[in-house]
């Protein structure tokens, strides 16, 4: 790989240019194929899976995954460098779950390294650190989303204990990476001021982390699950109204974290 690096080769099903989210200015988002989680409010659920799928858009059908090198990736990236250049944005991973394809994921990275490009990504930190550990040299921003404390909880709603999570939170932390606390608010499972306040604690004790975004619930991947033959594993859960927000977002204040809404 790290001979021929540019040829190393990774499934995606999307890469979405002139974003705004996942990382600081206009940036290019390139999303990979596969997970090790299943939570039950995601919103690529074409993500979950590393084979290739069909899935029905508009009536029509639609192939979610394709095979690219960083080579093809790249290419499409550096189009938009004066974007990066003069917004101080780059380029985030985003899925599924890069750590999933870490050999992929490290030699994208690098190769934005190596050309100046701003590096980030957005990530369930489920994996073993060695694997985060190959990314960290060539990474700026780590995006990590901490879903919930209580490791129970976070098995029912998302198949998965969060131990190894919470570990890769300290050690990512201490790796020198900005590393960013992400948390997706979601009715019946992390959306009251108890629970959301365990989790600034917890990331309060992160060396270096100053922010911590909360992410209202919303419902625009539910029409995916249909395309792919799925059911909707939240079925008719309700919006967060955006007053509950705002007392969340003070929650985490009062901990002394900057707190944003909103990736």
């Amino acid at each position: 790989m790290f001979d021929n690096y540019l040829d190393t080769k990774g499934r995606i099903f999307d890469i979405q240019r002139f974003s705004v989210h996942d990382g600081p200015g206009v940036r290019t988002i390139v999303f990979l194929k596969g997970c090790f989680l299943r939570c039950k409010w995601c919103c690529n659920p074409e993500s979950q899976r590393y084979e290739i799928e069909t899935m029905i858009q508009g009536g029509k059908e639609k192939i979610m995954g394709r095979d690219v090198t960083v080579d093809e990736v790249m290419d499409i990236i550096e189009k938009d460098r004066i974007y990066y250049r003069r917004s101080g944005g780059g380029v985030t991973l985003s899925g599924g779950e890069c750590l999933a394809q870490p050999d992929f994921s490290v030699a994208l990275l690098r190769a934005c390294n190596e050309r100046g490009i701003d590096t980030a990504i957005e990530s369930t930190g489920f994996a073993d650190f060695e694997k985060i550990e190959m990314l960290l040299p060539y990474l700026n921003h780590y995006l990590m989303d901490i879903k919930h404390i209580n490791s129970e909880k976070h098995r029912e709603y998302t198949t998965q204990p969060n131990e190894k999570i919470l570990e890769n939170a300290r050690r990512i932390a201490k790796s020198g990476v900005e590393l960013t606390i992400r948390v997706p608010v979601i009715p019946g499972f992390n959306c009251t001021e108890d629970e959301i306040r365990d989790i600034a604690n917890f990331a309060k004790t992160l060396e270096g982390v100053t922010e911590l975004h909360l992410l209202p619930y919303h419902r625009l991947g539910e029409s995916k699950y249909e395309g792919l033959g799925r059911k909707y594993p939240m079925g008719d859960a309700p919006l967060i109204p955006d007053s509950h927000m705002q007392k969340l977002k003070r929650v985490v204040e009062e901990t002394g974290l900057n707190c944003h809404i909103g990736g």
